[in-house]
């Protein structure tokens, strides 16, 4: 009788100690939720959109859009690292999420290095200059002369505090001599809303959730703000070809998963998502909206996280941006 007990001890050991292996090689069993720390309507949240569809036919599990914004995103990235590391709970993550936040913030409410498992490096995007079509500035040059002409009469609109839009907005007033006051909001969606009425006429946006707004000719571009202009925007001018040399800034998309997600459920993942933007029909619509697919490995978007830490340092000091 011992050697039956000891021999159904042993059995029932194994099947314990094997049921991990066995759930994370079967990842995943059931929906999957993709947190954008941004409201709806903005670039990252189109990005997600179109990556969760393509993840979702080759994971055979639907990935689900959560937004929960605030705070420049990092509320949605908080509670990712805060979620528990099955992945289930995976975060569309930006520059603002996992590079400027280090800076920003007195107290940075997470490492986005040690509380964060890397998945893929999806996409990089082109920031854009707007106005709305009624504002008296048809070139980067004219709304220099009328920001000059009126300081501080005018505002910008940007996707939120210590976002790289806001940022893009603080690096173009020290580098032109300007003043514009900073009408941040919870994202680019709502941010464009005011921009399309007027109500706040100059906006620094990503160019995937413009991109409808400049073809209709509801927002007048007025300069990409990478140092090579937009595939899908041939016609709109750099900012430095529009007068503002050695401008430049720029924003990513990312998938990160909570540190301590198991290695064979982050390659699962990453090889889902490296599978999506990889897919010719996704890859047409992220470049249609001003995207340039990437997809990387987990290794290469930990480099890639360390290297825009150590770039934005300076740029977010410079602009003398802080969060408390």
């Amino acid at each position: 009788m011992k050697s039956v007990l000891a021999t159904l001890a042993i059995t029932a050991g194994a099947f314990v100690t094997t049921m991990p292996v066995y759930a994370q090689a079967d990842f995943p069993t059931k929906p999957i939720n993709m947190v954008v720390p941004f409201a709806p309507g903005g670039s990252t949240d189109l990005v997600a959109r179109i990556v969760a569809e393509g993840m979702s036919q080759n994971l055979g599990q639907q990935v689900l859009i959560v937004n929960q914004a605030g705070a420049g995103g990092v509320l949605g990235a908080t509670a990712v690292a805060d979620a528990e590391p099955d992945g289930y709970t995976i975060l569309m993550g930006t520059i603002a999420t996992h590079a400027l936040s280090a800076s920003l913030y007195e107290t940075p409410p997470f490492d986005p290095s040690a509380d964060f498992a890397p998945i893929s490096l999806l996409v990089t995007v082109p920031n854009v200059l707007l106005v709305n079509p009624e504002f008296p500035a048809e070139t980067v040059e004219e709304l220099i002369a009328v920001l000059k002409a009126e300081p501080d009469a005018h505002a910008y609109a940007s996707s939120g505090n210590g976002t790289p839009l806001h940022l893009s907005g603080e690096l173009f007033k020290s580098m032109t001599g300007t003043e514009m006051v900073h009408v941040p909001y919870q994202g680019s969606g709502p941010a464009l809303v005011d921009a399309l009425s007027g109500a706040v006429p100059i906006i620094f946006d990503n160019l995937p959730s413009a991109s409808e707004h400049m073809r209709a000719g509801t927002l007048r571009p007025l300069a990409v703000t990478t140092l090579e202009r937009a595939a899908s925007f041939p016609d709109v001018p750099t900012m430095d070809e529009a007068g503002v040399p050695g401008y430049e800034t720029n924003t990513w998309n990312a998938l990160f998963a909570p540190a301590g997600t198991p290695p064979e459920v982050v390659e699962r993942l990453n090889a889902a998502a490296i599978a999506a933007v990889e897919d010719p029909a996704i890859a047409a619509r992220l470049a249609e909206a001003g995207a340039t697919v990437v997809g990387s490995t987990s290794e290469e978007l930990a480099a890639h996280v360390a290297s825009e830490v150590e770039r934005w340092a300076p740029v977010v000091e410079a602009s003398g941006a802080t969060i408390q």
